[in-house]
């Protein structure tokens, strides 16, 4: 099943700044914890951490390429998986399953990795209108 949450955290840390995709995430981690969740908190956190990824890949990556937010899609989905993976081992007394998670991640990386793909015009094109409107126009005038 898709995570959007981890989309749209990393989409905000992306293209807004770090304290919006840490601030969104975990709002929206919060609130996914409060209705589907045993423990408020370990969700908020995660997406506050995938919010806070986004913004450093949007310092060390380009937005341009379809390949490199899927890419960057793929790779928060599974650092997210692990550790609330690992979280729930240790805090739910869950067992130790690794090819249990192995597979529920892949499962998860190829659904967001295909919303990715299907949705990053619009992702874009929001994207860039929301950068505009936070980080204002990036143009040195000293050279003009």
């Amino acid at each position: 099943m898709p995570n959007l949450f981890i989309i749209f955290a990393l989409f905000i840390g992306l293209f807004c700044n770090r304290t919006l995709g840490i601030t969104y995430g975990i709002i929206f981690g919060i609130l996914l914890d409060f209705f589907i969740g045993k423990k408020i908190g370990i969700t908020g956190i995660m997406l506050g951490i995938v919010g806070f990824i986004g913004a450093l890949f949007d310092k060390n990556f380009s937005k341009e390429s379809r390949f490199t937010i899927t890419v960057m899609i793929l790779i928060t989905t599974f650092i997210y998986e692990l550790v609330l993976f690992i979280i729930s081992c240790f805090i739910y007394k869950y067992s130790f399953d690794f090819l249990k998670f192995l597979k529920i991640a892949t499962i998860e990386c190829i659904y967001n990795g295909l919303i990715t793909i299907i949705l990053y015009p619009l992702l874009q094109k929001f994207g860039y209108k929301i950068e505009e409107e936070y980080k204002g126009k990036t143009m040195l005038t000293r050279y003009f």
